[in-house]
């Protein structure tokens, strides 16, 4: 056994580890990165990068196909095995040497293998061949290691082999049938992309199609993926599951019904990534998501931050946002915030602050890659009103704008924005309709600015352009 001492250490090399570790080198600590599969982790292989190059070939010919001129030059449909080798490109074919130069030109020194921590401040890897290297932190080790697809207890689920999103995400051809149960955004993102590449799909939707947005949202998208060809079957758990000899799956619905499948995805949600990483050593129950403070740092038992300070989790592992664009924005902070302690500087932890992940608490923005997009950020107007806040919603037909007619043919959308009364300030704004992505960072600006209304108003939206939503909007709020 071998012994290494460093600044930092960190427990995974996603884009969350890779962001920690990264921060905490440029304020000129040493740090260690330890991973035991691929460097650049879920976002980069089988998550974020994979899937949305999936389904952006099929958005790129609707597309074309709603504009008169061009829809006349589309003669085909799409090249499936095109798009899988695109896909492919962006999963860097399940390489990483890319991501393993990137640490290496930071200054982060990469250890595989299994990471566990042992005692305070102390982490053990163990490599493929058994051999064991122990780590240890001067100021600072760090969870990143994120989460895993949850499988529910259904009898016979687990035995026929389901597909994950990793699966799904690397699938290297379309199921002929593929059943889908879940109705959330990896659910509904891949019903969509699975359509589009052939595939018969039936979605079990038990808590309907994302129950989490603005209800409009989710019926929409149900809408539109049932013109696709999707059976979509809110309402509808599976009861068992069982796959015959010759590969078809049977599932039988807690209803009675039953569904035929060539493969079968689970996406019900995530489990966190913790049952071997030695929580138990430092007083942690293995398997539980990790709460922490408003820096990163994970807190015991008794809601304090670990005895000397050093513990700290970002990314899923914590539950707080399960979004590729929060964890960076959380490990920026937690590695911004292990530099200021490491130097005795003063951190700033108040809402806002510098050290703080406070866009975690209202103001998260999420892109859903659906046809229609839904992109929203901050609350629901359910959300803002269980909250406790006075509110005022303002809706808006995002077909009715000048942009939206040029943009496509017979182009349907909605925009609302949630007003907190009190305060004349959004705290909330959905989207729904084609290319509805890149409007949302300037409604996540109003909501982490808390613009007041009655400025916004002088934020001139250029015409003819989809933004123009923002307009009508305030005029229908009144000014």
């Amino acid at each position: 056994m071998s012994g290494t001492t460093y600044d930092v250490v960190v427990i995974g090399a996603g884009p969350v580890g890779e962001n920690v570790a990264d921060r905490a080198v440029r304020g000129g600590l040493s740090t260690a990165i330890v991973e035991r599969a691929l460097v650049g982790g879920e976002c980069s292989y089988w998550a974020c990068m994979p899937t949305k190059a999936l389904l952006r070939s099929a958005a790129a010919l609707r597309a074309a196909r709603q504009a008169p001129g061009a829809r006349e030059a589309v003669t085909g449909d799409l090249d499936v095995p095109a798009v899988l080798a695109r896909r492919d490109s962006f999963a860097s074919h399940w390489k990483d040497e890319g991501q393993v130069s990137r640490l290496d030109s930071v200054g982060v020194e990469l250890h595989r293998g299994h990471g566990r921590i042992s005692s305070e401040r102390v982490v053990e890897v163990t490599a493929e061949d058994g051999t064991v290297t122990t780590l240890t932190a001067r100021h600072a080790v760090v969870v990143a290691t994120g989460t895993a697809a949850l499988l529910p207890d259904v009898p016979g689920l687990r035995e026929i082999g389901p597909w994950t999103s990793r699966e799904a995400a690397a699938a290297g051809a379309a199921p002929g049938r593929l059943a889908i149960i879940g109705g959330g955004v990896v659910a509904s993102e891949m019903a969509t992309a699975f359509s589009a590449l052939g595939s018969s799909v039936t979605m079990l939707a038990r808590d309907g199609v994302l129950p989490a947005a603005e209800p409009f949202a989710g019926e929409r998208v149900a809408e539109s993926l049932r013109e696709a060809g999707v059976s979509v079957l809110p309402g509808a758990e599976a009861g068992s599951v069982t796959r015959d000899a010759g590969g078809t799956v049977h599932i039988t619905l807690t209803s009675g019904e039953r569904i035929e499948a060539d493969e079968v995805l689970v996406a019900i949600g995530r489990t966190p990534n913790t049952r071997d990483i030695g929580l138990d050593a430092v007083g942690l129950t293995a398997g539980s998501w990790l709460r922490v403070d408003g820096t990163l740092r994970v807190l015991g038992e008794d809601g304090e931050p670990l005895a000397g300070d050093w513990l700290y989790a970002a990314g899923d592992v914590n539950r707080r946002s399960l979004l590729t664009h929060q964890g960076k924005y959380q490990a920026r902070a937690a590695g911004d915030a292990i530099v200021a302690r490491a130097a005795g500087d003063r951190v700033e932890q108040g809402r806002w602050g510098r050290h703080a992940a406070t866009a975690d608490e209202r103001a998260v923005p999420q892109v859903v890659f659906t046809d229609p997009e839904v992109a929203s950020v901050g609350l629901t107007a359910a959300a803002a009103e269980a909250a406790g806040l006075r509110v005022r919603v303002v809706d808006q037909d995002l077909g009715g704008v000048a942009g939206a007619a040029l943009h496509a043919d017979g182009y349907r959308g909605q925009a609302r924005m949630v007003v907190d009364e009190d305060r004349g300030v959004i705290v909330g704004f959905t989207l729904v309709g084609p290319d509805v992505a890149e409007l949302i960072h300037a409604a996540t600006i109003a909501v982490v600015g808390e613009v007041p209304l009655d400025r916004l108003w002088h934020a001139v939206p250029a015409f003819p352009t989809l933004s123009e939503v923002w307009l009508r909007l305030l005029e229908g709020y009144g000014l």
